[in-house]
């Protein structure tokens, strides 16, 4: 049996699907982190690189892309990708 990182890695882009995709599931704690730090405006390029782990000294377009879709994504499961959650729940195995 395989198991799931604590931490998976980030595409440079988040999904913007209007369903929730399995890289939402794998990333919901990344989605979660990313909600707590905006609502104690954290800088982005903290919270890039502890949430994301992307540099922004290193890689500052790559790192806004992502922290931006990202934090979108995270807006859209608050408000309305939530919802998918309470029939569609995935198996974790």
């Amino acid at each position: 049996m395989s198991k799931q990182p604590l931490a998976p890695s980030v595409a440079d882009l988040a999904p913007d699907d209007s369903i929730l995709t399995p890289y939402d599931y794998e990333h919901l704690g990344t989605y979660l982190n990313l909600l707590t730090a905006d609502a104690e405006v954290t800088d982005w390029r903290e919270v890039s690189r502890v949430v994301l782990r992307i540099d922004p000294a290193q890689d500052p377009q790559r790192a806004w892309q992502a922290y931006s879709s990202h934090l979108a994504r995270a807006m859209w499961m608050s408000k309305l990708g939530h919802r998918h959650l309470l029939g569609d729940i995935p198996s974790l195995h």
